[in-house]
């Protein structure tokens, strides 16, 4: 009765385990699926009917990008504009990174015009508290230097220029490097008789509610590290909390999608005073506002702020926060609440994925690597599984003569465990333990950009998503493309058959109806890691045939020794 119980216990917590992650993690679509489109692509990043403009002055982004006066951005990495009027940048298209793995596919475009669906912006602009004329959204920007060819490169800032001609003349300085960062530099000059007080406001804005995947374990929305502490916001709390504000001497604050960031970066030294508003129409603004700067007659005031729009690379953004001394600006990158072991474990596979070249690879050498690391815990815990099954057959003779007495078959077990020195527990160490390193490679796995399109071999172009085979069209023999509940793919297979084998070499269940819903395990396991990323289900899998060598192993030297063995000596009692 007590194998029972502990067996329905087993079958109960392993379809709390299906439901748990179906409910929490939200499978990743398949490929072939439209939802795909959503999650790794442009229109992943806010997707909206409803925009501040009617949709009749909703325009394509062709042909916005054509009707204004632009200067070009042109870097290895970034191609995009600057709109003229209002200086702002609202055209950024990652040229490294393309919507799907097709290799036709369109780059990522991240910023687009407010005219456009989509719209997704960064502006920078002044204000006078007496009212004076100061640059802001409408205001057309000129090029220092009339240069007609003018661009911005990593070697050539584009300088801008604005006079008010009321004594105000304002510079912006854009720089940008040879990643992902901008550097907007404002310098005032106050060639008027009396004094003005002015005021920085720069923000991020995008028009219309984004589409989220709604994920228990990854953020999407607003974001920010603000007086040490990340705050982290859905577009739901932002609209129904209005404005939610805080000032800080450091940090940065913006927007979030599961790949891609655009955050400003504030002076690290001036008080800034952050927002996040939600405004009618759906639009979404990250604020930053200045300290006032009483700018006397004759005198000139100068003001730096940077602004992040691309990839959530890791090493980037941690050697960003070194150069600049920004504030875990590697926060942006949702490890989660098992941070302190989810980012050392994706520096050990990209330090692997650097020796080997490949990220397939590298998830096989880690996974050799835990096996190393816990190899003398899983050579007792195998051991121990090994000398129950020796065991068998006197249990089994146990129960036959202790049978009607409950109590003491029990007891004439625990004496039998005792004396061969077996712990029937030791089974479930490596389990409890490999728990942990499974969420762990989880979210590596969700979250991390350097996963998303990492090709292993054969039909595996992307790590991050599902295996794109199926078991219903013959893994692409018959040319139909299964539903997404059917999407059971030839590794989650090859995964589930590891799993039958490596039960085949443990302690089997007395009862032959237990032993038949034991094989249930594997199937359930198949259909749930069939919606899990490829690279993780490649994991478990390799584990597996690991585990199976090993139990092999032991299994065989656990028999010799235990041939050999003088038997126990029992006290007389």
């Amino acid at each position: 009765m007590s194998e029972q119980k502990n067996l329905i216990i087993a079958i109960a917590s392993s379809i709390a385990i299906y439901w748990g992650f179906d409910y929490f993690y939200t499978p990743i679509a398949h490929p072939n699926a439209k939802a795909i489109t959503a999650t790794q692509s442009a229109s992943s990043l806010a997707t909206s009917t409803v925009l501040v403009q009617s949709q009749d002055l909703i325009i394509p982004r062709e042909v916005a990008l054509k009707d204004d006066q632009r200067v070009r951005i042109s870097t290895p990495k970034i191609q995009g504009s600057i709109r003229l009027k209002g200086a702002i940048i609202d055209d950024v298209e990652l040229t490294q990174y393309k919507e799907t793995t097709d290799e036709n596919s369109s780059n990522v475009v991240v910023l687009t015009p407010q005219q456009t669906k989509n719209a997704y912006t960064a502006s920078f602009k002044w204000i006078a508290k007496d009212g004076t004329s100061c640059p802001d959204e409408n205001t057309v920007w000129k090029i220092e230097g009339k240069d007609k060819f003018a661009e911005l490169t990593p070697e050539k800032p584009l300088v801008l220029f604005f006079d008010n001609k009321k004594g105000l003349r304002f510079t912006r300085t854009i720089k940008i490097d040879e990643n992902y960062l901008f550097t907007v530099t404002d310098t005032v000059a106050n060639s008027g008789a009396a004094p003005v007080l002015l005021q920085p406001v720069n923000q991020i804005s995008r028009y219309g509610t984004p589409t989220t995947g709604g994920y228990f374990v990854l953020h999407e929305g607003a974001i920010g590290v603000l007086n040490h502490s990340l705050t982290e916001l859905s577009y739901s709390d932002i609209e129904k909390k209005g404005a939610i504000q805080q000032d800080t001497t450091d940090g940065w604050l913006g927007f979030t999608d599961k790949y891609w960031l655009v955050a400003l970066i504030p002076s690290q030294t001036v008080p800034t005073h952050c927002s996040y508003e939600y405004h009618a129409g759906s639009i979404y603004k990250s604020i930053a506002v200045g300290a006032e700067v009483t700018l006397d007659s004759g005198k000139t005031t100068e003001i730096s702020n940077n602004l992040f729009v691309g990839p959530k690379v890791l090493k980037l953004l941690d050697a960003y926060e070194k150069k600049l001394g920004i504030y875990r600006l590697e926060l942006a990158v949702d490890f989660g609440w098992f941070y302190f072991l989810t980012k050392p474990l994706f520096y050990v596979l990209e330090f692997f994925h650097k020796l080997l070249g490949n990220f397939g690879l590298a998830i096989l050498a880690l996974t050799v690597l835990f096996k190393a690391v816990l190899f003398p815990l899983a050579n007792k815990s195998h051991r121990s599984m090994a000398r129950m099954k020796t065991l068998q057959p006197k249990m089994e003779k146990i129960k036959t003569t202790y049978g009607h007495d409950k109590v003491r078959m029990n007891q004439e077990l625990m004496n039998l465990y005792k004396t061969e020195s077996v712990n029937p527990m030791s089974g479930c160490l490596p389990m409890l333990i490999q728990a942990p390193i499974f969420f762990c490679l989880y979210k590596v796995f969700f979250v991390t950009i350097e996963m998303r399109h990492a090709p292993f071999f054969g039909w595996i172009h992307d790590l991050a998503a599902i295996d794109p085979t199926s078991l219903f069209n013959l893994f692409g023999l018959i040319p139909w493309t299964p539903p997404a509940f059917l999407m059971i793919g030839a590794w989650p297979i090859i995964m589930g058959a590891t799993m039958v084998l490596q039960q085949r070499l443990g302690p089997q269940p007395a009862d032959a109806q237990q032993a038949k819903i034991m094989m249930i395990m594997p199937v359930m396991f198949t259909y749930l890691f069939a919606s899990f990323p490829a690279g993780l289900v490649i994991y478990w899998a390799w584990s597996n045939v690991l585990t199976i060598l090993q139990q092999f192993y032991i299994n065989r030297s656990t028999e010799i020794d235990f041939a050999n063995r003088k038997p126990a000596k029992h006290k007389k009692r």
